[in-house]
């Protein structure tokens, strides 16, 4: 058994430049925030960034920390389309792999099953396709009932260096738990990945774990778990249901700031800290 703790700055200094990384949650819910702002804070940059995006990955963009983009989508939920991804990809900043949801999840499960690639039929007669022009078929060495060899998309698997997502809870091991209504494939990203850093709202006990939640909420086994950081609040301004809503009035300030006022103002502080007292400032500012 061992305590895998450490703090936000701490995980981020195992990563280098060039990594693929592969970034937990779900547009604006449950991202693992705080370590994407710790990575903000470091020199990695030349990414390839996996995640069904949000804005991790507007504020990875912004900051010109990507070199290439694996997604479904980037969005702010509320906000259908992240605004500081768009501004990148519209200056062509970065390459963009854009393929459907269901390509993705079969992608983490190809990475997580250590495959090459899984066979599947979404895409099929689509433009992912077309926009994907790296993409192949397979045809079915089985006929079917009626003795013809299917073909199938043949979607490449999403392997990552590291993996960075958010929990309601850990124990001290890396056995994670979420309390919310969705697990958004965090377990196969941590899975998917050669090395795994979980953030959490709480550490708590191993036997807290299953305390006052069913056992099927441990979703992150330790197994998969390379370090755990404890950091409260740590997802937002998007939501981690249910300790905390997403903070629609600063997703609005973020999506409508220009980057370098709202980088200056929120992220160039030298600590997770240093964000959360200037969050809780500009709040203090709008009830005056």
């Amino acid at each position: 058994m061992t305590d895998k703790t450490m703090t936000p700055d701490e995980a981020v200094s195992r990563l280098r430049s060039g990594m693929t990384i592969g970034i937990g949650g779900w547009g604006s819910r449950r991202k693992p925030m705080a370590l994407v702002r710790a990575l903000l804070r470091s020199e990695v940059r030349d990414l390839t960034v996996i995640s069904y995006g949000g804005p991790d990955v507007g504020l990875l963009a912004a900051a010109g920390r990507i070199r290439k983009l694996v997604a479904a989508f980037a969005t702010l939920d509320s906000i259908p389309l992240e605004p500081h991804f768009r501004a990148a990809r519209e200056r062509g900043a970065f390459e963009l792999t854009e393929i459907d949801e269901a390509m993705f999840m079969w992608g983490l499960h190809a990475a997580a099953n250590r495959l090459p690639f899984m066979p599947v039929r979404a895409g099929l007669g689509s433009d992912v396709m077309r926009v994907n022009p790296n993409l192949k078929t397979v045809t079915s060495p089985y006929p079917d009932d009626a003795g013809v060899h299917e073909e199938f998309v043949a979607v490449p698997a999403l392997r990552m260096d590291a993996a960075l997502v958010h929990l309601n809870r850990t124990d001290r091991l890396g056995n994670g738990q979420y309390l919310g209504p969705d697990p958004y494939f965090d377990d196969l990203f941590c899975e998917a990945a050669d090395t795994a850093y979980v953030s959490c709202e709480r550490i708590v006990e191993t036997a807290e774990l299953t305390k006052d939640a069913p056992p099927q909420s441990l979703l992150v086994s330790r197994h998969s778990v390379t370090g755990v950081v404890e950091a409260p609040n740590g997802a937002h301004f998007t939501s981690c249901v249910p300790d905390y809503e997403r903070d629609e009035p600063f997703q609005k300030l973020y999506a409508t700031t220009p980057w370098p006022e709202f980088a200056e103002r929120f992220l160039s502080g030298a600590t997770e800290h240093d964000y959360q007292s200037a969050v809780e400032a500009w709040h203090k500012e709008r009830q005056q």
